[in-house]
């Protein structure tokens, strides 16, 4: 049986490594679709990571390790690639208000690859705001419950 597609945004991703509340429910929800997200979703993640290494949150064996599963499981994941058509996406959702640039980008990136493989998708997102301007463009939103 093939796992459906789902659009995982950074928020969620990133608690596939760190245990805080919601981590739980997206391991769940990343064992049971498979990932499609922003060329940029590496970046975001890194970037948490990074912060948390140097606030002390996160030792430097623990980041090691973290960055190498990082790693393994990015080779699994379908990105969708920065391009003018997803500006010109992320423009139109940003004139909706409320939301930030980046956020933005990921429902855009969301609804092009839905375009483009025919498959009504899961927006996937711990960020509620973000949730809420999904679903206005007609996202199947799957809120991350924190």
């Amino acid at each position: 049986m093939t796992l459906p597609w789902a659009y995982f945004d950074t928020s969620v991703l990133a608690k596939r490594y760190l245990n805080e509340p919601g981590s739980f429910q997206a391991r769940i929800l990343i064992r049971k679709n498979r990932c499609v997200t922003s060329i940029l979703t590496p970046v975001e993640i890194m970037s948490v990571l990074a912060r948390r290494r140097l606030t002390g949150e996160l030792s430097d064996r623990a980041f090691t390790a973290i960055e190498s599963r990082a790693t393994k499981d990015r080779e699994r994941w379908e990105y969708v690639a920065i391009s003018e058509t997803l500006l010109r996406r992320a423009e139109q959702v940003v004139r909706g208000g409320g939301i930030k640039t980046l956020d933005a980008i990921h429902i855009a990136a969301a609804l092009l690859f839905q375009d483009d493989s025919g498959a009504r998708i899961s927006f996937i997102s711990a960020d509620r705001r973000q949730s809420d301007a999904a679903a206005v463009f007609g996202m199947r939103v799957e809120p991350l419950i924190s």
